[in-house]
């Protein structure tokens, strides 16, 4: 069988040291095509951390099928547990994994939503509107990382991040996602904590077949709603609004603090340019990270500059 394996995932897995997962691929996908009865059809573009391509059922239904790269494991556990606790209800059905050999079968969803709905501020509402239609008491019981195992997780990362990539921002904008990263650490409470997606952008929110929006690709987080709302302040870094306004006003749209969306939006925009940044993603990466330059220079925080 032979496959088109996208140059983003392609880049990561020999930049992490798992060129040999590249020859093996094709025949984890032809195992998994004759045990669940699949057609395999075009490669699906878009991310760096699975291989997704479509795939039909024996009775025609049409569906995703997802390998992770080497190392996903855990984080492929996290979304299929995401996705059960959500039931389809504001994210992908999945139709069937297998976690040793990190697959998921996922309802195939149609558009993203940036394709469909043309302007940026209605789509920011919607983006919120569909994260929380996911968002839903979880017990801590459940095996799900926190907002503040994750903001750990980022304050080790982070310094490694910028030295791999040659500093490619200024150490005070490092500074400022570390300090932020500190704060929403410490302000994780499990008793107000939710089922969170942890990625939420235009191009994780496909059209159902009802005409209503799904997302895709959840990391699986128990952590405050403001951690999703971040991705919604960090994405899109070209529109060239103020982003300070956003997030005032998804603040006032979700009920949700504005401090709260606005430190996780910092995080996730020095976090994500960092990674695009390491893996080629390009010019998505420099474009994260000039915007961060910038607001660290002249604002911080949702009220502007100091």
């Amino acid at each position: 069988m032979k496959l088109d394996v996208p140059d983003e995932v392609r880049n990561k897995v020999i930049a992490d040291g798992n060129a040999a997962w590249l020859d093996e691929l094709p025949s984890i996908v032809e195992s998994l095509a004759r045990e669940w009865s699949l057609t395999i059809g075009g490669t699906l573009r878009g991310g760096h951390a699975a291989f997704v391509v479509e795939a039909r059922l024996a009775d025609g239904a049409a569906a995703v099928l997802k390998v992770g790269v080497p190392g996903t494991q855990r984080d492929l556990t996290l979304e299929a547990t995401a996705l059960r606790l959500a039931d389809g209800d504001g994210c992908a059905s999945l139709l069937r994994d297998d976690l040793d050999r990190g697959a998921l079968l996922l309802e195939r969803l149609g558009a993203a939503i940036c394709d469909v709905v043309p302007d940026p501020a209605t789509r920011q509402d919607m983006l919120c509107d569909v994260a929380a239609r996911l968002w839903r008491p979880v017990s801590p019981e459940v095996d799900l990382a926190t907002g503040a195992d994750k903001a750990r997780e980022y304050a080790d990362l982070l310094p490694r991040l910028w030295e791999e990539t040659g500093q490619a921002c200024s150490e005070a904008t490092v500074e400022d996602a570390l300090a932020c990263l500190d704060r929403r650490r410490r302000a994780h409470d499990d008793r107000h904590a939710v089922l969170v997606h942890g990625d939420v952008h235009d191009l994780n929110v496909l059209q159902a077949a009802d005409g209503t929006f799904k997302l895709i690709d959840p990391d699986g987080l128990r952590a405050e709603r403001a951690y999703d709302l971040g991705t919604i302040i960090r994405a899109n870094p070209d529109l060239g609004d103020d982003l300070h306004a956003r997030a005032k006003r998804l603040a006032a749209h979700t009920g949700v603090d504005a401090t709260a969306i606005w430190e996780w939006g910092t995080i996730h925009r020095v976090v994500s340019g960092l990674r695009s940044r390491q893996i080629g993603f390009q010019p998505f990466g420099d474009l994260l990270l000039a915007e961060a330059d910038r607001l660290t220079a002249g604002a911080h925080g949702p009220g502007g500059g100091q």
